[in-house]
């Protein structure tokens, strides 16, 4: 496009108001630029080796910095250099990986460098990777870094488990290098093509800060990244600031050449320092309406997932209803990398277990959920039925895949259940278990509007196969420990991928990783046998034939029942510029700006 046509598409798209120029500099010095939007769920904290939830995530990821990033504007995504100074160097079938940093790059001052600026090096980034790997951290991603295989690590903590001594950070291994100051080399045991993706998630911490805050480091988060911690009130209000030590970096991206928004967004930033926000301020605000009501009385710039219940009232028919649409504010509709499944605890002797009876009740209890009446009714219409545990947009998701995840059977539910014992002894209503003992299965659920109106139709839909279900209510983070430490029968979840691969959706059922992403705790050696040879294998026609396979197993015996995938809309105040949500990653608030209102 030429310059004039970029404009062109600029004006039209609302980029650039007759009222604000487009120049390579602010508005209006002087003038702070504040992103104030809300949270949905409380955060749990900010060290990137112990979270796993969406929000603490968020936070995160503009606190510290990955070797590599996704560019802001590229449609399909684009991975490019963010502290190392090029793509990796690979060599011995994806086994050797060699990184090598920009120099000048500084962590933000703390008192943990005694006063002195810190320069970013190789051994952060070692030192990031062996900390997933440290028992006493108990990572959630330790097991997914695991399938990487990098040589040496698994050892390191196996090691430390038999002694019971901590984990020995300065002992030596082979997979991790650092040759020189700015250069870390990575050895695999097997070849791993798409370790591209975990550098491009690994945010740097430093030795030294996780030494001096110890268990308070999940309120001392010191990174590289745009922005730093401010303050922070838990489950209330986080504030962030632009780090002023944050190196020198402009605007630069490459959307498509067809991309008229990209390329208008390109036209206008270009150039401009990043970030070019001064102060993020995140509150916490669970329920629907009051988080509605403040973006619409311009409390906030911004509103994070559109809440269901408002989703008639301000996008009918997937458009920007009239009203918001006169006030100037901004849609962006789009299907999530993401799926909400009910996960079975395969340790509960009810809902557990791999023996015929137990796998029968699980997808008599899957056939029974009206997932269509769940889209209908409780999300407004802004989902899809899930077929199998693969998210769209990612590689292995098969949009042509139907299967039994996405039949509505009650008929066969009751079927299932009479044949395998679940039945009515004492002619009170309810079923009892094959032992005659009582079936009471417990759902651990949350109170927000959305959770009971889902919890509503799920109630229904097992009241009518006779299935008797009491529903345990408190927050998600508690909610999510309780899981994680296998203290629970069932709980009904949502999960976005952070990857374009859809391997990492089917990681929730290897063996490997229970207690982490495998929330069910579903072994099965099969399974397991399948996913590690999909991780060694390149892109092509032979892993994706291993993604059918994972997925028939899952479906087959139902550690999950997947239920949507999610339609997902944030709507922008006008003076917010520069926004495009995001695929795969969730940093993007150092590639925006906020105008001076007015």
């Amino acid at each position: 496009m030429d310059r004039r046509t970029l404009l062109q598409a600029a004006g039209a798209l609302g980029l650039l108001p007759s009222a604000v120029p487009s120049t390579a500099e602010p508005l209006q010095r002087g003038d702070e630029r504040v992103l104030r939007y809300a949270l949905r769920t409380a955060e749990t904290g900010f060290d990137p080796a112990q979270i796993s939830d969406l929000y603490s995530m968020i936070v995160c990821d503009h606190l510290f910095e990955g070797l590599y990033e996704y560019d802001h504007l590229a449609r399909p995504f684009k991975i490019k250099p963010c502290t190392a100074q090029a793509l990796p160097e690979i060599s011995d079938d994806f086994r050797s990986w060699t990184i090598r940093i920009k120099p000048g790059i500084h962590f933000q001052d703390d008192p943990a460098f005694g006063g002195s600026a810190r320069e970013l090096v190789a051994a952060d980034y070692a030192y990031t990777l062996r900390r997933f790997y440290d028992p006493a951290l108990k990572s959630p991603a330790q097991s997914a870094l695991e399938e990487q295989g990098i040589v040496g690590l698994r050892e390191l903590r196996d090691e430390s488990l038999a002694s019971r001594r901590p984990f020995d950070y300065d002992k030596p291994v082979a997979g991790l290098e650092t040759p020189d100051r700015y250069t870390l080399r990575i050895r695999l045991r097997e070849p791993r093509p798409r370790l591209l993706y975990t550098l491009t998630s690994l945010g740097a911490m430093a030795r030294e800060v996780v030494e001096r805050y110890g268990d308070q480091i999940m309120a001392h988060p010191v990174g590289t990244g745009p922005f730093r911690l401010q303050a922070w009130r838990r489950s209330s209000l986080i504030t962030l600031v632009r780090n002023p030590g944050y190196r020198e970096r402009f605007f630069d991206a490459e959307p498509a050449a067809d991309d008229a928004e990209g390329q208008a967004l390109l036209a206008r930033f270009k150039g401009r320092r990043l970030p070019m926000l001064d102060r993020v301020e995140l509150s916490v605000i669970e329920e629907a309406q009051p988080r509605w009501l403040s973006f619409l009385n311009k409390e906030h710039d911004f509103l994070f997932q559109l809440p269901l219940e408002f989703v008639r009232l301000a996008i009918p028919g997937g458009k920007l209803a009239p009203h918001l649409a006169k006030q100037h504010l901004r849609a962006y509709r789009e299907a999530a990398s993401d799926i909400t499944l009910t996960v079975f605890n395969m340790d509960d002797p009810v809902v557990g277990g791999l023996q015929p009876a137990q796998v029968a009740l699980r997808r008599a209890i899957g056939l029974g959920l009206n997932i269509r009446r769940e889209i209908t009714l409780a999300r407004r219409g802004e989902a899809i039925p899930a077929q199998g545990a693969v998210v769209p947009g990612t590689y292995g998701y098969d949009p042509a895949l139907r299967s039994e995840a996405g039949l509505y059977d009650p008929a066969r539910a009751r079927a299932l259940l009479d044949t395998y014992g679940y039945t009515d002894r004492n002619g009170d209503g309810w079923r009892e278990r094959p032992d005659g003992s009582p079936l009471v299965l417990r759902m651990l659920s949350q109170s927000d509007q959305t959770s009971r109106q889902l919890d509503e139709l799920f109630k229904k839909d097992l009241d009518a196969l006779g299935l008797r279900l009491e529903l345990v209510v408190g927050q998600w983070a508690e909610n999510l420990k309780a899981t994680r430490n296998g203290r629970f029968m069932m709980w009904r979840v949502g999960s976005t991928a952070n990857s374009p691969d859809g391997q990492d959706a089917l990681e929730r059922g290897f063996g490997g990783s229970v207690g982490k992403a495998n929330l069910a705790r579903f072994q099965l050696p099969a399974f397991d046998a399948v996913y590690r040879q999909m991780t060694a294998l390149p892109d092509g026609p032979q892993r994706l034939a291993l993604f059918g396979q994972a997925n028939k197993l899952l479906l087959a015996y139902e550690p999950y029942r997947v239920h949507v995938h999610r339609m997902v809309t944030d709507i922008a105040q006008p003076w917010v510029i520069g926004y495009r949500k995001p695929l795969f990653w969730n940093g993007w608030w150092q590639f925006v700006d906020v105008l001076p209102r007015g």
